[in-house]
C-alpha cells in the first residue's frame, strides 16, 4: 500500500484522469473530493461490500432460476 500525507487543499492524481482531493480535516474524520470521469465509479467501502454482496447473491438466484428453467423445459426435476 502506497501512503501519502497531504494537506487540506492538497490533492493526488490517480493516472490521468482521476484527482482526490483533501477537502477538509476535523478530529478523526477527513473529507476528500473527487474528479473522475463519469464511466468511473467511486463508493465508500461499505457501500461497495453491499453492492458486491447484492450482485453474487443476484448471480446465485439466476443459477438457480436457469437450473429449474433447464429441468423444466426438459422435463426432469433438478432440485431434487
Amino acid at each position: 500500500m502506497l501512503t501519502l500525507t497531504r494537506s487540506v487543499g492538497e490533492s493526488i492524481r490517480i493516472g490521468e484522469d482521476i484527482e482526490v482531493y483533501v477537502v477538509e480535516v476535523r478530529g478523526g474524520t477527513v473529507r476528500l473530493g473527487f474528479k473522475a470521469p463519469r464511466e468511473v465509479t467511486i463508493h465508500r467501502e461499505e457501500v461497495y461490500r453491499q453492492i458486491a454482496e447484492a450482485r453474487s447473491l443476484a448471480a446465485e438466484v439466476a443459477a438457480d432460476a436457469l437450473g429449474a428453467l433447464t429441468a423444466a423445459t426438459h422435463g426432469t426435476d433438478r432440485s431434487a
